[in-house]
């Protein structure tokens, strides 16, 4: 999906054929070429901004990987993948593979909110673009961030009415073509206040024409 519009990545709960193995594969040929996309970069920059060195990493709705590749790239211990469609947990392991990282990495197929329990606490949480396909905002948001002991950053639409009428648009697009994703565009002040209540303090915001990526950094009290 491009970072300059509307849309959703493979994340919690919204699975469709338009997840499957096709667009996994042309994913991952993308980030092959190009890399991480330019919020995807700003999300990267915000959760590795005072060092990740031996730190551990939870990616929910990973897509093929891109952050949590990053992270360990530069030095974290291992990740946590988390993503609701198996052809792209098939494409990350793939590119795990591919890099050498495939024994620090543990895979999860499934609804975040639902394996929660099961999930191990990490040092860095990141949802990449993954909020904007779930229903349930104030769940994901409150049970991924109790899982963040430093750090947590959110790549999401940008809370405005023309975006909010280009969802609409677009919702009514994919259910004509009989596609099960639909895009939410929730209140940032509300996903701010589950977080902060969860004792974070925004450290890094920046905002493209569509999304909004959010760094949070624990508070000493936290």
């Amino acid at each position: 999906m491009p970072d300059d519009g509307p849309g959703c990545d493979p994340g919690c709960g919204c699975r469709g054929n338009e997840f499957g193995e096709a667009t996994a594969r042309r994913d991952l040929r993308a980030y092959r070429k190009n890399g991480p996309g330019t919020t995807t970069r700003w999300l990267i920059e915000g959760l590795e901004a005072g060092g990740v060195e031996g730190l551990t990493v939870l990616d929910i709705g990973a897509g093929v990987g891109a952050v949590h590749q990053q992270l360990l790239a530069d030095g974290a211990a291992s990740a946590i993948d988390v993503d609701g469609s198996a052809a792209f947990v098939a494409a990350a392991r793939t590119e795990a593979l591919l890099r050498g990282t495939i024994e620090r990495i543990r895979y999860e197929v499934g609804d975040f909110v639902e394996l929660a329990p099961a999930i191990d606490d990490s040092d860095v949480v990141a949802l990449d673009r993954v909020i904007c396909c779930y229903p349930d905002m104030a769940a994901l948001v409150r049970l991924s961030v109790a899982k963040a002991r430093r750090r947590y950053g959110l790549v999401y639409p940008r809370d405005t009415w023309w975006i909010r009428g280009g969802a609409a648009v677009l919702n009514g697009v994919s259910h004509l073509f009989r596609q099960r994703t639909t895009a939410y565009v929730h209140r940032t002040t509300e996903v701010d206040a589950i977080v902060r209540d969860a004792g974070f303090v925004p450290r890094l915001s920046r905002s493209g024409m569509f999304w909004q990526v959010v760094v949070y950094e624990r508070t000493p009290s936290g």
